[in-house]
Parts: C-alpha cells; structure tokens; sequence
C-alpha cells in the first residue's frame, strides 16, 4: 500500500512558507518563482496558520481590483486546513481531495510540517503504480501463452 510518505520520497519534503503579513505581491511573486500554485502560511514555518493558492487570489481580483497587491495573505488564507499525514494511503488522500474539492494538501507529523502533497502528486503517483501493475500483468500473460517447457 502506497503512502504519502512514499510521495515525498520521491518528490522531496521542501515546503513553501509565506508568512501571514506578506502582501499578495509577494506571495504572486513567490507562487511564479517556485512554479508552485499554493503555500503554507506559517509565521514560524513549522506550524500552519493557513493555506493560500492561487484560486485564491485570483477570486480576489474580482472584489479587490487595483489594490490587490498590498491585500495581506492573512485576509484570503483559508485558515480552516485539511492536513493529511506521511502513514495515510494516497487512495484515502486522493479521494479527500476530490470530496473536499482541495488540490494541495499540507502533511503533519506530530504537529509538525513536514510536506505538501497536490493533486498532481497523488495522481501521478498512481498512474505510475497502475502502469507497473499493468506491465507485470501483460508479462504474466505473456508466459502464459508460451507453451510449457519440457524438463528431461
């Protein structure tokens, strides 16, 4: 069974913080620079505050026009965080996202930050589990249709 402790193997434990004063500027610049579409807000970067993507300042756009820039990440972070957990199966972690219509997960250990799993994560994480399966099946079949071999 393929955990999310598997995914950040794989992919790294680094989490992208902003802190909950920055001003959207600077969280849009950090958003482009890591090519990343949410962060962690933490002021400690070990704790989580909230979290904030880029749905969420565009949704913003609408009501803050011009001064969008100077908006505190603080007044847009959803403060109320699903977390997931390194020992949780990503098929249980997949379908909260989908239920919970949330793309990036934060990962708590004891409290503690300790990644950030999206969707994008899980997913590719499963189709590449279902395509070795997939691949170990053709093989089976394959020696399955050879005639048995002969042990004189």
């Amino acid at each position: 069974m393929v955990k999310v402790a598997d995914i950040l193997t794989h992919k790294g434990s680094e989490v992208i913080t902003i802190k909950p004063g920055a001003n959207l500027g600077a969280l849009s610049e950090l958003l482009r620079s890591k090519r990343i579409g949410a962060v962690v807000v933490s002021d400690d970067g070990h704790s989580i505050d909230g979290v904030i993507s880029e749905r969420d300042v565009t949704y913003a756009l609408a009501t803050h026009k011009t001064a969008l820039h100077e908006v505190a990440v603080s007044a847009l972070m959803t403060k109320t965080v699903i977390t997931c957990s390194p020992r949780d199966n990503i098929g249980f972690v997949a379908s909260t996202m989908m239920s919970r219509n949330v793309r990036h997960l934060p990962v708590e250990d004891d409290g503690k930050l300790v990644g950030m799993v999206s969707i994008r994560d899980v997913l590719n994480f499963r189709v590449d589990e279902l395509q070795r399966h997939t691949a170990q099946l053709r093989t089976f079949v394959t020696q399955m249709d050879q005639p048995p071999q002969d042990r004189e």
